[in-house]
């Protein structure tokens, strides 16, 4: 499976869009948005597509969207995602949370995702695999990543 990783748009739901069409060219199949959404337009770029996300630290989601959400067929995060994909254990967080630096210590995860640093990252500590796919706004630069869950390659592409 190749996984779209995308973070941080607040709320730039063009950027989005663009982001998606080069990850589709590339055969993203499912797509991960590392939290700092910034409203409901973003999300709706999204859907009928097989994706998670997770809130970041400047999302403020009223509790009213929830149906509006779900009716768009994604699931409602209420915090840090643990998903399991082609056997693979992934974390994903905005990357403010408490709980990320203990998931980052517990190194216990075959892939840790996060955004909020709004810098591309890729590292290892131990088994596990970090990564940031970059920013969608407020950077010189917006990119976003593609990771084969089968290959373990990951390609970080500019979003122009």
């Amino acid at each position: 499976m190749r996984l779209g990783i995308l973070s941080d748009p607040h709320g730039n739901a063009a950027m989005v869009h663009r982001a998606l069409v080069l990850l589709d060219a590339r055969g993203a199949e499912a797509f991960i948005l590392c939290g700092d959404i910034g409203g409901l337009n973003v999300l709706e770029e999204l859907v009928g597509r097989r994706c998670w996300f997770v809130w970041g630290n400047t999302d403020c989601p009223d509790p009213t969207w929830r149906a509006q959400v779900e009716s768009m067929g994604l699931p409602w995060p209420n915090g840090p995602l643990e998903l399991r994909l082609e056997g693979k254990r992934i974390g994903v967080f905005h990357g403010n949370e408490k709980e990320f630096v203990k998931a980052y210590e517990r190194a216990d995860r075959d892939y840790l995702l996060f955004g909020h640093t709004h810098r591309r990252h890729d590292s290892r500590s131990g088994g596990m695999r970090i990564i940031n796919p970059g920013a969608l706004h407020r950077v010189r630069v917006p990119t976003v990543a593609l990771l084969d869950l089968r290959t373990d390659d990951l390609e970080f592409i500019e979003v122009v």
